[in-house]
């Protein structure tokens, strides 16, 4: 995975998914817990991005996602 993703790699990633499924971040494999996804801004111009905020946290992540993430043994 490339330490830069662009919005395409993540559309094409996301298009293979359940698109009902609500979606979280997995943060910080000391403190391994799903947050919220909050609102997206764009940037334009020469510094030009997309930000995902942050929205809160919804609990600890489960095991397997630990486990898929290579999180469980940090």
């Amino acid at each position: 995975m490339p330490h830069v993703i662009t919005v395409g790699h993540l559309i094409r990633q996301l298009q293979t998914v359940d698109p009902d499924l609500p979606v979280y971040f997995a943060i910080n494999p000391d403190w391994p817990y799903a947050h919220r996804i909050g609102p997206i801004v764009e940037i334009t111009g020469s510094d030009g991005a997309v930000y995902i905020a942050e929205n809160g946290q919804e609990g600890v992540l489960p095991p397997a996602v630990r486990d898929q993430l290579n999180w469980s043994n940090v």
